[in-house]
């Protein structure tokens, strides 16, 4: 499974909603406080861009020995039609400075203390920890790959529901199987009927690194998946 430091950093570099939080801005307009580039540094800092006119840049650029505090607070929804979208929250505290490198509304967060919570669980992040970890290879197209499983293979995400092993009896008749975050290590899928509704985690084999290889380890999970079921080859 992914490690804290990684799940934060695929947030953080992802295409989650952010938005800044500084102590005295409660009331500036909140779509100034939303980044709309977030990169980080070799050393695990993250530079924001922001309009230049923004209330955070102003705070930043005045501040005094630039020792302005702020909070990147993330928040990740799942890119398909499920109810309960939310799949994580996160957020990153540390010191908002200009970077003045004559590009106007770039600021550097320097990172001091961070945590996740998500669909693996709730974890605090330490600065070294998520200078050192990696954004998931499938960040980027998450959500296409996502969509494309809801519309096209529906069939095949029912399978998977043999592999639960009728979990409460639940899935002996799902009333709908939707993939809900899929990255390196597998694919989590929620499964609903009857009024129940649960998640299931498939991990592969293997982590797979590229388009190539998780192409070839979803196929694999469908064939395993059909048999489990009962359906013959070519079937969908």
């Amino acid at each position: 499974m992914p490690t804290a430091a990684e799940r934060l950093r695929t947030l953080v570099e992802g295409n989650s909603s952010a938005r800044l939080v500084i102590p005295g801005l409660d009331g500036a307009d909140p779509f100034g406080m939303m980044p709309s580039e977030r990169t980080v540094t070799e050393d695990g800092d993250i530079i924001l861009c922001l309009p230049p006119d923004s209330p955070a840049v102003r705070a930043a650029t005045h501040a005094e020995d630039d020792e302005l505090t702020a909070v990147l607070e993330i928040t990740d929804i799942a890119p398909v039609a499920v109810r309960h979208r939310t799949r994580a929250h996160a957020w990153v505290a540390g010191w908002l400075t200009p970077i003045r490198d004559g590009r106007p509304g770039r600021l550097r967060l320097e990172f001091g203390e961070a945590a996740v919570d998500d669909l693996w669980g709730a974890d605090p992040v330490e600065p070294d920890e998520f200078a050192g970890a990696g954004a998931d290879p499938f960040a980027a197209h998450e959500a296409e790959l996502l969509q494309h499983l809801a519309t096209a293979h529906g069939g095949q995400l029912d399978w998977l529901c043999a592999l639960v092993g009728g979990r409460n009896g639940q899935c002996a008749a799902p009333h709908g199987a939707v993939p809900v975050a899929l990255d390196r290590f597998g694919l989590r899928v929620r499964f609903s009927g009857d009024g129940h509704a649960f998640d299931a985690r498939f991990d592969f084999p293997a982590p797979v690194a590229d388009h190539g290889q998780l192409r070839r380890a979803m196929h694999a999970l469908f064939d395993t998946a059909r048999d489990a079921a009962g359906h013959t080859p070519g079937e969908a």
